[in-house]
């Protein structure tokens, strides 16, 4: 019997009645169902309710109910088990997902009969170094950032590649990103869109002072280490903008890629191009 995991934004406000949508023709075909608990409780599905931590070794397969924020904190949980992930749009922009409401039906009909590819993307654990003991933080479908706090100094920042002294920066902060994540922050800082079945590591420097600063796009099989220097005294890493860590004077970060990727689910007819021009490019 086929298991979905259902993982909805419960503050979406139309989130009850797609999910009562899909849960009925769900079970019309037989699949058996799971939600996170907090969420199956709060929209009066409690029946269907498992741990988070539990729920992803029950499951075949996973939708997600929201936007990109969504879908990334889900893949995050439940990439290393190998699930793959399909994601509608609750969202305002929704581009790292599949499905739009008006399609509904027809996708989740494809989801209930396999028909669909999966999309294998790269994803990064970001680990930070303290006195010689390393403490992975979380791993990163979009982007791991490293960035000022509150103050306006800007940051001394020295990369390394393969242990190689690259450059130093004097900037806002330092982004490394994933294919995935090259529509994200980066995007925003400068960057260049890379498709995402490039299997790259994309190094880019926020508001760098310095005409000569770009851009940089290394191998994912090379390892990304930043030192902070000992007198930046504010500075944060943050994970696919959702989680947060605060790092002290001295303190390195390292950026490999993981032992496991994420798979997206992806129907056929739909171009990642077209997803470029219908949701970035909407003004042309």
């Amino acid at each position: 019997m086929l298991t979905i995991g259902i993982f909805p934004n419960s503050a979406k406000s139309d989130v009850a009645i797609v999910l009562d949508k899909i849960i009925k023709q769900l079970r019309a075909q037989s699949v058996k169902i799971f939600l996170p608990a907090e969420a199956a409780v709060s929209l009066g599905y409690s029946e269907l309710a498992l741990p988070r931590d539990v729920i992803k070794n029950q499951i075949d397969l996973a939708i997600t109910l929201g936007g990109d924020g969504t879908l990334l904190s889900t893949a995050r949980d439940i990439a290393a088990a190998g699930i793959p992930i399909c994601g509608i749009n609750m969202g305002r922009l929704g581009f790292l997902t599949e499905v739009e409401l008006p399609e509904l039906d027809d996708k989740i009909t494809k989801l209930i009969h396999s028909d669909y590819e999966i999309e294998e993307r790269l994803m990064l654990d970001a680990i930070v170094r303290k006195d010689g003991h390393d403490t992975k933080v979380s791993s990163a479908l979009n982007d791991v950032v490293i960035t000022k706090g509150g103050f306006s100094r800007m940051l001394r920042l020295q990369l390394y590649i393969d242990d190689i002294f690259t450059a130093n920066y004097q900037a806002d902060g330092l982004i490394i990103a994933t294919s995935t994540g090259s529509t994200g922050y980066s995007l925003s800082a400068g960057g260049p869109i890379i498709n995402p079945n490039l299997k790259i590591v994309l190094i880019t420097p926020i508001c760098p002072h310095t005409l000569s600063a770009r851009s940089l796009i290394i191998s994912s099989d090379e390892k990304v280490r930043v030192n902070t220097e000992a007198t930046n005294a504010d500075v944060v890493l943050t994970v696919d903008g959702q989680i947060v860590h605060h790092l002290a004077p001295g303190d390195e970060v390292i950026i490999k890629r993981t032992a496991y990727s994420a798979k997206f689910i992806k129907f056929a007819g739909k171009s990642y191009y077209e997803t470029l021009r219908t949701k970035l490019w909407r003004g042309d």
